[in-house]
């Protein structure tokens, strides 16, 4: 009885964490509206900060802090320079240039980018199915990035389609510089996150962009902070820790860029294409290849 609880949580937690993470392109997309990248970056790394520092509190972790060894607090000042700072910003400029279902479809990628970047960082060795499996996931993102004309290869904005892909190359190298320490996630995520506020404070400063702060730019950045960058990370965690498959738990999450889909149809009245479904379809395809040659590979 108590596994079946405790099974029933993790699905409870997975399914919140899926569903704010499809309300993301959608809330960016609204957000941009009303505040600029930079702005909306810090707006929302404060109110993260603040809901990680109360989950830290609450959680009785804050003594954790006090163990971390300067080489600890000098990884994560690196890291913070990753992310929130760079990988937020960089990515909020592809949704300001392209629709929020191109950003958010080739920021989806990300995935395939860190099977490639694992080769260098983690020193794994590239197998035949790895590459068939990147191989099939960039066919997907060309096929949303030219709106089903691969042969024309013409984008709505190359710049933006760059950034959203730069964006996969920043989000893999976080979290495969982060597998190396073995601190408490959560402390790990809201130090980083100290941090970053320095480095976005120094972007405002600097910024030539910046608009009139209103109420509904900080509601929109409190979202964000909330559920992209603060409480959903925890109940992801909770989820996997509390399950007892975790492939069940992660294979949820393939459910996310179409729900994302329907959201921004929905919200923000956005015409879904063909070809945004159809390389989604695509790069799923691609990482359930190459979770399968993983999987034998181990065995």
């Amino acid at each position: 009885m108590k596994n079946f609880s405790n099974q029933a949580l993790s699905y409870l937690f997975a399914c919140g964490a899926i569903f704010f993470w499809s309300t993301v392109a959608t809330a960016f997309k609204l957000s941009l509206e009303y505040l600029d990248p930079v702005q909306l970056v810090f707006f929302a790394s404060i109110f993260s900060t603040i809901t990680l520092f109360i989950i830290v509190l609450v959680q009785r972790k804050l003594p954790l802090i006090r163990e971390l060894d300067r080489a600890d607090v000098f990884r994560y000042f690196l890291l913070a320079l990753l992310n929130p700072f760079l990988y937020y910003i960089v990515l909020l400029n592809a949704y300001d240039l392209l629709s929020a279902q191109e950003a958010m479809a080739i920021n989806y990628s990300w995935v395939i980018m860190m099977a490639i970047l694992s080769f260098p960082i983690l020193k794994q060795r590239a197998n035949i199915g790895t590459l068939i499996a990147i191989l099939i996931s960039y066919f997907g993102v060309v096929i949303i990035a030219t709106k089903g004309d691969p042969i024309a290869f013409e984008f709505t904005s190359s710049i933006g389609v760059i950034y959203a892909l730069i964006t996969t190359v920043i989000w893999a190298l976080f979290w495969l510089l982060n597998t190396k320490q073995s601190n408490d996630s959560v402390v790990s995520l809201f130090v980083i996150f100290c941090f970053s506020i320095i480095f976005v404070s120094f972007a405002m400063i600097i910024s030539p962009s910046l608009r009139p702060i209103t109420l509904y730019g900080l509601a929109a950045s409190a979202y964000i902070g909330l559920f992209e960058m603060g409480v959903t990370f925890v109940m992801w965690q909770y989820a996997l820790s509390l399950s007892s498959n975790i492939n069940k738990i992660t294979s949820l999450a393939f459910i996310t860029p179409f729900l994302s889909l329907l959201i921004i149809y929905m919200v923000i009245d956005e015409q879904i294409l063909a070809s945004s479904i159809v390389g989604i379809s695509l790069i799923i395809l691609g990482l359930l290849v190459q979770r399968y040659f993983s999987k034998n590979q181990e065995s």
